[in-house]
């Protein structure tokens, strides 16, 4: 339907009628009201404006030029009859060429207006006001400066003013004091009756008035001429500080990118000295320059306005170096300070390079002396990071190493000790460090001194030579069958036993007697306030019995020796006291300090006699300890449960330990979960003296560790991984040692046979006894390799680095779960299970005994005279022999004897008796038989018949 009027219009494009009035009047149609007809013309007048407005152009078609290219090609192609025939190809190409609407120029200027967003606008007003501010700030300061500039002069001309009247007064009051002197002369010279005395006493007294006036006069000019002298420096001040604020606001305005603070002023002190520049005086004025100089400043400075007593700033040191600090601007040095910036860094003449060089071959200064540090040395440091302390060149420690006789690399670890002398060999003093040290936190916790001690019950170590009857004895004072449950009847670990006697409470330390225990007989006597050593009456002592001495000695411990096994009809007390005391454990009875007890733990025969003595010691030794203080304590054992996890049995020495408590014992921590009695009871609470068994640990603390209960679980845990990372460092440097101190020694020796071994057990004590007692087999030729050793069940992981490895598992008290049987079948893994400590020693040292070379040993087993020497074609030289003495063997070696002088040693290459071979010929049997490659055979010659046997080595 064709639109007559403007609302039909309106309404077919969908629009209002007031916008569309709007748009036609804007076209330059005239119309009023709606209801106005619209004609053809009218509706192409707002067409052709619209167009304009929205940049669609002209509606004019604008100009076209087409351009058409035409290529011929032939193609060449076979029919099906197989005729060659050629088809023409016309390929057309057209392109149309359209004039643009606006000149080209027009299109490329308009880019170029700036296009200024709402945040550029904003950042632009926000610099522009702190701008204004900055002047305003500028301009109230300057202000501020004339008034006191003036107030200064109007005190300058009072103080002139008032120096002019003292002046004017001090002269009028000397005339007036010459007018009356001179009247006084008159009046005497008048006066002839007065004495001549008083004539002189009067002059006397006028010149002192005199001299007295002159004083006071010069007085008041001297204290005058300070006052304006003191006026005129500190206008001049003013007057400097005015001229700098005015030739800072005379400078040409920049924008202030950001409001940047004022430089702090230097302090006037005298610079620490470097490796570079010696130790001067930070104010130290260069020569013919003075101090008070007072200079205008810059207008190219940044905030250079400073007083007289400041030191340089630091745009000041570079625009006397001539760097691009002072730049072009008013009052400045526009030609030297522009020029330098420019050559360095466009350039310029000469290059950049050239002018830097110069620039520090003016201004490098050597050191006087040479300089020493003070070097902290860790337990363990990296060449690196010893080279950065010392500041120097990591090469040059390096080669310092290598002069030592040391190979290593930047990144390489040193211990201590290495670290030290490299630092003392290249000048300076080493220091072991101790500083940020997490367990310093631990001697802030001190000892218990602040609670009250209470006494406590002994902790008595039963020790002695294995089986000697040290857990059968405790098994009587238990009322309890321990012996029974231990694999082969001896002690394989610590057992800790609380005991509650007749005669008071208790606690038992049974340690192991077999050689491989030391470590734990060690710790045992550590831990202990007496120690009952146990010997056989039919056995006497024994190695395990003076070692047990020398640790109680050691540990400065109380002995009771009990002479057990009394009851045994071979049995010789005395025999085992003379032996005892030659090894200077002195009975009672004999003057010593040690009670003898002769005990049988089969019949219960002196066990109360024993305990007396036991008790007896302990009084002696008053044993106290606190109980209301942090538990502290000494871990016996630890294992990994697999139910439980790290499980650890603690002796509490002080203090009482709680469930819950936050505990750390060496590089383990953590919070006590549960605590267990030595019969698995739960208890929440255990005092001095008293064994539990805790969990709760991240993992399985090292026996012997001191166990302490901290405050804060993250103290804890910050020095349990510092422990971790320590151990850590230390074990790999003292491992790097080793290798460099035995690479030459193996390079030397050969290769030497490895028996890898991964050994898991039950509790840590018998891996540290297993590992410790093994390694003792290694020998210069076989070696056994600890690849693992851990406690707990022997797992997966395990069986792939046995595989790894090529690796046999050792299971002391320890099994393989299913999957890790499984994947050691699949993968041929040798996984063996002990329980007595004695086999795993004697398996694992079969089995270095059969990786031992072989000894060969040498047997004569015949002699052989040879008669005649017969040349055989195709066979050399074959020998007509008797057999003089033993048996002739095919497969014998032979030594040929000319002279009784060896000539040759080799092989029997065939053995013939008349013409059939023979394996052997003994002796009175004549034989015919050639050498193999041997044909230089002589009457006369003997022959020598061995045979070399391979005899198996043992350790």
């Amino acid at each position: 339907m064709a639109s007559n009027n403007v609302a039909q219009f309106a309404t077919e494009l969908k629009m209002p009628a007031d916008l569309l009035l709007t748009q036609l009047r804007s076209a330059g149609v005239e119309k009023s009201s709606a209801s106005d007809p619209l004609s053809k013309e009218d509706k192409d007048k707002l067409l052709e404006h619209l167009r304009r407005t929205h940049g669609a152009g002209e509606p004019t078609e604008k100009k076209k030029i087409t351009l058409t290219r035409k290529e011929t090609t032939e193609i060449k192609q076979a029919d099906a009859n197989g005729k060659a025939r050629t088809i023409q190809v016309a390929v057309k190409k057209t392109r149309t060429f359209v004039q643009r609407d606006e000149p080209l120029t027009t299109t490329a200027a308009a880019p170029a207006a700036p296009v200024i967003d709402a945040a550029e606008t904003a950042r632009r007003e926000e610099e522009a006001r702190k701008q204004a501010e900055l002047i305003a700030r500028q301009e109230a300061e300057l202000r501020e400066k004339q008034e006191r500039l003036a107030k200064l002069e109007a005190d300058k001309a009072a103080q002139a003013k008032a120096t002019a009247e003292a002046e004017a007064a001090a002269k009028k009051e000397a005339e007036d004091e010459a007018k009356k002197a001179a009247a006084a002369k008159a009046a005497a010279a008048s006066a002839p009756a007065a004495p001549a005395v008083d004539t002189a006493a009067e002059e006397a007294k006028q010149k002192a008035a005199a001299e007295e006036a002159k004083k006071k006069a010069a007085a008041v000019a001297k204290e005058a001429a300070e006052q304006a002298a003191a006026t005129e420096r500190a206008r001049q001040a003013v007057a400097d500080e005015v001229a700098q604020i005015k030739a800072m606001m005379n400078a040409p305005r920049r924008a202030i990118k950001a409001p940047e603070p004022a430089p702090a002023p230097v302090k006037p002190k005298v610079a620490e000295g470097t490796l570079h520049k010696p130790a001067t005086a930070a104010n130290a004025a260069k020569p013919g320059e003075k101090k008070d100089d007072k200079k205008p400043a810059v207008a190219g400075d940044k905030k250079s306005i400073k007083s007289a007593n400041v030191s340089s700033t630091w745009q000041d040191d570079a625009k006397k170096r001539g760097a691009p600090g002072g730049g072009k601007g008013r009052g400045g040095n526009a030609g030297a300070g522009a020029s330098t910036g420019r050559d360095s860094w466009r350039g310029g003449k000469g290059g950049r390079r050239h002018h830097q060089s110069d620039d520090r071959e003016s201004n490098f200064q050597a050191p006087t002396e040479a300089i020493v540090k003070d070097v902290h040395v860790p337990e363990t440091i990296t060449v690196a990071e010893l080279a950065h302390k010392m500041s120097v060149k990591a090469s040059e420690v390096i080669k310092q190493l290598m002069k030592l006789g040391q190979m290593c690399t930047i990144n390489q670890v040193l211990d201590q000790e290495t670290a030290m002398i490299v630092v003392e060999e290249m000048g300076h003093k080493a220091h072991a460090a101790e500083e940020d040290d997490p367990e310093a936190i631990l001697a802030d916790q001190g000892e218990h001194a602040h609670f009250e001690s209470v006494s406590r019950a002994p902790v008595v170590t039963v020790m002695g030579h294995v089986d000697h009857g040290k857990t059968s004895l405790l098994d009587y004072i238990r009322r309890a069958k321990v012996a029974s449950g231990e694999a082969g009847g001896i002690t394989q670990h610590i057992g800790a036993y609380h005991v509650e006697t007749p005669r008071g409470i208790v606690t038992f330390l049974d340690t192991p007697g077999h050689e491989a225990f030391t470590a734990m007989r060690a710790r045992g006597a550590k831990a202990t306030d007496i120690v009952i050593l146990v010997v056989a009456a039919d056995d006497g002592v024994m190695p395990q019995t003076k070692e047990a001495i020398a640790h109680a000695k050691a540990a400065g411990v109380p002995l009771v020796v009990a002479i057990n096994k009394i009851d045994k009809p071979g049995g010789n007390v005395d025999r085992v006291t003379q032996e005892l005391v030659a090894e200077s454990v002195v009975p009672e009875e004999y003057g010593g300090e040690s009670p003898f007890v002769p005990v049988s733990a089969k019949t219960g025969e002196g066990i109360d006699n024993l305990l007396e003595q036991v008790l007896l010691q302990a009084e002696v030794l008053e044993l106290k300890a606190p109980i209301d203080s942090p538990a502290r304590g000494l871990v016996v054992e630890g294992r990994l449960d697999k139910g439980k996890g790290p499980v650890a049995t603690v002796l509490v020495q002080s203090g009482t330990l709680k469930r819950g408590d936050v505990i750390l014992a060496g590089s383990s921590y953590g919070r006590v979960r549960a605590m267990l009695d030595e019969n698995g009871k739960p208890i929440t609470q255990a005092g001095p003296s008293i064994p539990v068994e805790i969990q709760g640990l991240t993992e399985v603390p090292q026996a012997g560790e001191e166990v302490m209960v901290m405050a804060d679980e993250r103290k804890a845990r910050e020095i349990g991984l510092f422990r971790q990372g320590k151990f850590r460092d230390v074990k790999l440097a003292k491992q790097q040692a080793a290798k460099l101190e035995n690479m030459f020694d193996q390079m030397a020796e050969g290769e030497v046979k490895n028996l890898p071994l991964i050994i898991k057990t039950d509790v840590q004590g018998s891996q540290e006894a297993l590992v410790g007692s093994l390694q003792k087999l290694s020998t210069s030729e076989v070696r056994v390799q600890i690849v693992h050793a851990a406690v707990g069940g022997i797992t997966e992981s395990d069986v792939n680095l046995a595989v790894a490895s090529k690796a046999v598992i050792i299971g002391f008290n320890a099994r393989a779960d299913a999957q890790a049987r499984k994947l050691a079948e699949s993968n041929g893994v040798d996984i063996r299970y002990y329980n007595i400590i004695y086999d795993a020693i004697d398996e694992i040292k079969s089995a270095l005994s059969g990786m031992l070379a072989p000894e060969k040993r040498e047997t004569v087993t015949g002699q052989v005279e040879v008669r005649q020497v017969i040349l055989v074609s195709k066979v050399g030289a074959v020998a007509g022999c008797l057999v003089t003495d033993g048996v002739v063997k095919r497969s014998s070696s032979v030594r040929l004897l000319r002279n009784n002088i060896v000539v040759w040693t080799g092989e029997i290459d065939s053995l013939k008796r008349f013409k059939d071979d023979a394996k052997e010929v003994r002796a009175g049997l004549e034989c015919g038989l050639s050498l193999k490659n041997y044909n230089d055979i002589q009457v006369g010659d003997s022959l020598e018949v061995f045979e070399v046997q391979e005899i198996a080595r043992t350790l």
